[in-house]
């Protein structure tokens, strides 16, 4: 029989459209085993990169969610902490890891870029595009985001 997988959901926020000019801010994970059960839950803030900016429109989002981007301010860690211990945490998962994602939302490249820059590999064995509406809300509910909760619904694109 082969070995259980680990399906792993992911709801990120960034400053801005692509990574390298513009900075993961934080990281939000759901692990759910092969019977759909969670098995396990990862959160962190990410520091921003040295010299990227905030992009014009990102900034004139997070104006408008002040203490959402506090939120994501307080106890940053360094981008390489911060994916070593993403990576731990995908690595402690059982079976092999499947990312759950849409490859053309923002969560994949930035994970992607962040992912490769600072621990040198993709833990992942497969991704699948499958993305399920109610995983995706589930990963967002646990953000602590207020701005997230309240547009919560608008986090899976629309067919």
């Amino acid at each position: 029989m082969p070995p259980d997988l680990s399906f792993i959901t992911t709801h990120i926020h960034v400053d801005g459209p692509i990574p390298g000019p513009h900075s993961l801010l934080s990281v939000h994970a759901v692990a759910k085993g092969h019977g759909r059960d969670q098995i396990g839950t990862f959160a962190t803030n990410v520091r921003e990169l040295p010299g990227a900016t905030l992009h014009p429109v990102a900034f004139q989002n997070w104006r408008r969610r002040a203490e959402d981007w506090l939120t994501t301010r307080r106890n940053s860690h360094p981008p390489a902490v911060a994916m070593t211990a993403f990576t731990r945490w995908i690595h402690d998962l059982p079976g092999p890891k499947v990312l759950v994602a849409d490859t053309t939302h923002q969560d994949f490249l930035f994970l992607f870029w962040y992912l490769q820059r600072f621990t040198g590999k993709w833990p992942f064995a497969r991704v699948s595009t499958e993305v399920d509406h109610d995983e995706r809300l589930e990963c967002a509910a646990l953000c602590p985001l207020v701005g997230c909760r309240e547009t919560s619904t608008t986090l899976v694109p629309t067919t």
